[in-house]
């Protein structure tokens, strides 16, 4: 992992319990700118709305993001590259889900290998698959507090080699043996050994108040709302249809190249692959046998990946020649019950992110959401999209709608393009800004679920060509 940080960093450099869900029945401003900047606005993009920016708050700006590929867990490894000089960085962040006990910040340990001036600060957070995320409006806030001027924002995860722990029971014999000062001690202790204590502690995807896998949480998230397994099948199909399309295309742009040691240098994401909803159907359940609907043709798959974006002021982005792509605008936090809405933080925090913007669902050009399971995001749907979702568990009297397909998660998601849990968040925003600039759009909305029942959401904003 700090290798991967390191590479990355130094390329940053040159510039079945009661469900209350299963009761669901299933659910089919801103002030004017100034004239001469809206005709601006009119003549430099495809779409002219109001912009976004506030009085008396600094314009935080995305210079640029990039990303290893994304790399099933246990096939090759990984890297990364940007460009700003080492002492113009003010702070840098990462998020990291299973951390290293050796590095459990990351984000130092990578800064100071990668030739950072060990006068920068860094730290690493975590808030499971949302850590990328908040990693990045960590730095908007040191931005626009006027604390810092340039920040680095990022995430990585390493499921190929994640740390293994002895049992409780042979971690306290070891301790214990640390401890003790005769020999006579030292054999008393021994003598307490068995077998099992050899048995190791594997990291679970799993929530520590329930003892429920994500996955087996995805599974009664789909029952709950009736989605079918055809319908998740079909989904995941899009996915990976639609990220092997943009594969082809090269609208993958903020992929860099990752030298392995020793081996050779991947260029892409290996995990999208295209299949047949026929070949889809033959899998067994993954979580509930043998009724369940999650399998692992429509669920994201253990991910390698690292990933990080230059956050600025933007009057200091235009004072060093740069060209930013997008603006980070406003964000959401939101929480709710673990056991049975784990996956549904998309549908709590995408009003409140369009309320606090003053924008509609309308106005949006394109959503980036994160993709853990079909399921989920199917789930996500139906709840948007249903009153009575919304009245009695939302407190809001009126539904925010469901996000229109064709401007959904166009490029791919995470169930084809990978889920390395720290690292997703800036995919996700750098693939909304990337996509604007395409489609000639004016505002990304970005959303994703994570452990814990915990979501998040957040306005992009295209920056001006």
């Amino acid at each position: 992992m700090i290798q991967q940080f390191y590479t990355l960093l130094s390329a940053h450099q040159d510039k079945c319990t009661f469900n209350p869900l299963h009761l669901f029945h299933p659910f089919p401003a801103l002030p004017t700118p100034p004239l001469f900047f809206e005709l601006y606005l009119k003549a430099a993009q495809t779409k002219s709305k109001k912009t976004l920016a506030k009085p008396n708050i600094r314009n935080i700006v995305v210079v640029d993001g990039v990303r290893i590929p994304f790399l099933q867990s246990g096939t090759s490894g990984l890297l990364h590259r940007t460009n700003v000089p080492k002492d113009v960085v003010d702070y840098i962040i990462f998020g990291t889900v299973i951390q290293e006990v050796k590095t459990s910040n990351v984000a130092r340990e990578a800064a100071l290998g990668a030739g950072f001036s060990d006068k920068t600060p860094a730290h690493t957070v975590t808030m499971a698959c949302i850590s990328a995320n908040q990693a990045m409006t960590t730095g908007v806030g040191l931005i626009a507090s006027g604390q810092c001027d340039v920040v680095v924002a990022g995430g990585v995860e390493l499921m190929s080699d994640v740390p293994i722990r002895h049992s409780r029971k042979m971690r306290k014999m070891m301790l214990d043996l640390n401890k003790a000062k005769t020999l006579g001690q030292r054999l008393s202790l021994l003598s307490k050994f068995r077998l099992n204590f050899l048995s190791p502690e594997l990291p679970a995807v799993a929530e520590f108040s329930t003892s429920e896998t994500m996955g087996h949480s995805a599974d009664r998230l789909a029952a709950a709302f009736a989605v079918s397994r055809a319908d998740q099948d079909e989904y995941a199909l899009r996915s990976h249809s639609l990220a092997k399309k943009a594969q082809d295309e090269g609208l993958l742009s903020d992929i860099v190249p990752f030298k392995v040691p020793g081996k050779d240098t991947v260029t892409k994401d290996n995990g999208i692959r295209p299949s047949s909803l026929e070949q889809m159907a033959k899998l067994k359940p993954a979580f509930i046998k043998p009724y369940g609907t999650v399998t692992a043709a429509n669920s994201s798959f253990l991910t390698d990946g690292a990933s990080a974006m230059l956050i600025m002021a933007e009057e200091k982005a235009l004072a060093m020649g740069y060209k930013p792509k997008a603006y980070l605008r406003d964000f959401v936090y939101v929480s709710q019950d673990p056991k049975d809405q784990l996956l549904l933080g998309p549908t709590y925090a995408t009003p409140k992110v369009l309320e606090k913007a003053g924008l509609t669902l309308n106005d949006i050009d394109a959503f980036e959401f994160h993709e853990a399971f079909s399921g989920q995001i199917l789930a996500n749907f139906k709840a948007m999209d249903s009153d009575w979702f919304a009245q009695n568990y939302m407190g809001r009297k009126t539904k925010v709608g469901s996000p229109p397909l064709e401007k959904f998660n166009n490029w791919g998601g995470s169930l084809s393009l990978g889920h390395p849990f720290g690292a997703t968040g800036c995919r996700l925003v750098m693939a909304a800004a990337n996509r604007l600039r395409k489609e000639g759009g004016q505002y990304g909305l970005v959303a994703a679920c994570a452990a814990g029942g915990q979501g998040h959401a957040m306005i992009v904003e295209a920056y001006p060509k």
